[in-house]
């Protein structure tokens, strides 16, 4: 028998333990719309850390290496680590850190800032939590319009907003 986090027994172990993300078996991502819309350049980060204690402050932290970014595309990513985006040589963690989360059965409600690049947002996302026997599946979504973040260069208008910001994947019990 599998317990859900709408189990009100599933849901107090999820709020009264500290998780934390396993990045050989969870990604975070991006999607922005270029190319006029009409394409999208997909790309992810291979190094970050995050944790999820709802009932510590802040019950949310991800922090992103941001040289990780893999778009599959060499020079691109060459781009999008320099100065006219991420600038990781000054600014070498993408951040967020939660003011907010509240859980409702499976469905996880967060509000927050993220900070790239000396500038911050806030930002809401919607998140999904599952019990996977003694770990958790989640999967988070939210947009993010980048020049909030001073990630602004766009050669002929070619990237639209907003970008689309997506983690899935597995937490364990912090150790």
């Amino acid at each position: 028998m599998s317990t859900h986090a709408a189990d009100p027994v599933a849901a107090a172990g999820i709020e009264k333990t500290i998780w934390r993300i396993d990045p050989d078996r969870s990604s975070v991502e991006f999607n922005a719309r270029g190319l006029w819309g009409i394409a999208t350049v997909k790309g992810r980060f291979s190094r970050y850390e995050g944790t999820l204690d709802l009932s510590g402050e802040p019950a949310i932290e991800l922090t992103i290496e941001a040289d990780s970014l893999d778009t599959k595309n060499n020079r691109r990513d060459k781009h999008l680590r320099s100065p006219d985006f991420f600038d990781v040589e000054r600014h070498p963690c993408v951040r967020f850190v939660s003011e907010s989360a509240a859980l409702d059965g499976e469905r996880l409600t967060v509000r927050g800032i993220l900070h790239a690049r000396g500038a911050s947002m806030p930002l809401d996302i919607d998140a999904t939590l599952r019990r996977a026997g003694e770990e958790l599946e989640v999967e988070a979504t939210t947009f993010a319009d980048h020049h909030e973040l001073g990630l602004t260069w766009n050669l002929l208008g070619m990237l639209r907003t907003p970008s689309k910001l997506i983690v899935k994947g597995r937490l364990v019990r912090d150790a």
